[in-house]
């Protein structure tokens, strides 16, 4: 069924969409349907990008209503869901049958579908991003078909390496097969007040000490408030109670000052599943009520340290439009269009305020510290890059151009913001 909707916008409200109309297709068929009779489509997931990535003139398709899907398949150690499925909707079903995923994103809220298409991700130096688990796509092409493609073997490989990560533009995809892991627990614990200088000189100590670990900051001071270690081995020893100048938390915390913890993973070492602690977020509480905007940029581990300092001098520009910073790290992968593209990563995470008048000049700043270390933006969050600085950063940009015009010579998936990266 389709529906006239005026102004249907994101989750952030800071985009609204320019669809024609928006459709929640029930069936594969009548998606292929709806794909086929339609000039200009574009995929819609649940929303959390801030960038125009799901923007169109034509028809928004939601996924959401075909078939919650949820297939594991034990012999061959994956899963395949219905693409429009949120991460929160699978992890508790894979956990119950003693399986797992490598890794989650700070929210469990994300439709599978939106995350792996735009390089979304969680962390970990041996972590990468979600998209990496992917072994299978089914997807509505151009024409209407319904086509499925696999990875071969251990590599991602050929065409299925510029599939996966492909921003909505190659079709419309209806289900997704992931790689998975035997169940594992996971502790979490959270320092407080480790500085930058500490954090300078120490940055693979901290981003190696657990599982996944992320630190925060509010730009006030020249400190991360604070940093939380993810252990998976829930049989390690607990931390020390001081680390680098930061202490042990005595209490659960929410890395934005003022909010209530109770939003947040359990903390203080308390043992769990591994999708109640690799998020930052349960996914029975909303974290915020989309009122901020979010910059992120992922650069290579060797300039990481170079961007801090640098970042750490424009504090006084940072801190009155920033809620909430995040530095965490991301393992390279061999998706054409992946952030994290053939580079082990440090990702430079900005929740701003929701005012882009006062964000957008402090944005330029960073900008102008993220060019020089080729720091790539993610696809979902707003930027100040040219079109023409981030194809730059992509070597295998043309080979992915080659492969839409190839599914979609009418560029019938296409948008301004994917349009004008493949023309620059």
């Amino acid at each position: 069924m389709t529906s006239a909707i005026p102004k249907p916008h994101n989750w952030a409200g800071n985009v609204v969409f320019r669809a024609s109309g928006l459709s929640r297709p029930s069936s594969a068929e009548e998606l292929q349907r709806l794909v086929a009779a339609s000039a200009c489509v574009r995929a819609l997931g649940t929303g959390h990008s801030f960038s125009p990535v799901a923007d169109t003139t034509g028809l928004l398709i939601s996924v959401a209503g075909l078939p919650p899907l949820i297939e594991p398949d034990t012999t061959a150690g994956t899963v395949t869901v219905a693409a429009g499925l949120r991460y929160s909707d699978i992890a508790p079903v894979l956990n119950n049958l003693g399986l797992a995923l490598p890794n989650l994103a700070s929210l469990p809220h994300l439709s599978v579908a939106g995350a792996v298409a735009t390089g979304t991700h969680g962390s970990g130096n041996r972590n990468g991003s979600l998209a990496t688990s992917v072994v299978g796509l089914e997807l509505v092409t151009a024409s209407g078909e319904l086509i499925t493609v696999r990875r071969a073997g251990r590599s991602m490989g050929g065409d299925f390496a510029g599939m996966v990560v492909a921003l909505g533009t190659l079709g419309v995809v209806t289900a997704i097969t992931l790689r998975t892991l035997p169940a594992f627990t996971v502790r979490q614990y959270v320092y407080e007040g480790i500085g930058f200088e500490a954090a300078l000189g120490h940055l693979d100590e901290i981003t190696g000490a657990g599982y996944s670990v992320s630190m925060f900051t509010g730009w006030q001071a020249r400190a991360f408030t604070q940093t939380w270690v993810k252990l998976a081995d829930a049989a390690a020893s607990p931390p020390a109670d001081s680390w680098l100048g930061g202490a042990l938390a005595v209490d659960d915390l929410h890395p934005v000052p003022g909010m209530p913890a109770a939003n947040c993973t359990p903390q203080r070492g308390s043992p769990g599943p591994w999708h109640e602690r690799l998020p930052h977020f349960r996914p029975e509480f909303t974290p915020s009520a989309g009122a901020e905007l979010q910059t992120e940029y992922l650069v290579n581990r060797p300039a990481a340290a170079g961007v801090l300092a640098a970042l750490a001098d424009i504090s006084d520009q940072l801190a009155p439009v920033t809620q909430v910073s995040e530095v965490r790290t991301v393992a390279a992968d061999e998706l054409w269009l992946s952030p994290a593209y053939e580079r082990d990563s440090v990702a430079f995470h900005f929740t701003w305020v929701p005012d882009l008048a006062a964000v957008s000049p402090v944005l330029a700043a960073v900008e102008a510290i993220m060019a020089p270390a080729a720091g790539r933006p993610h696809w979902g969050k707003i930027h100040a890059a040219r079109p023409e600085r981030v194809a730059a950063l992509y070597p295998r940009l043309d080979d992915f151009g080659a492969l839409a015009r190839q599914l979609d010579p009418a560029r019938k998936f296409g948008n301004e913001m994917v349009d004008s990266l493949l023309s620059a």
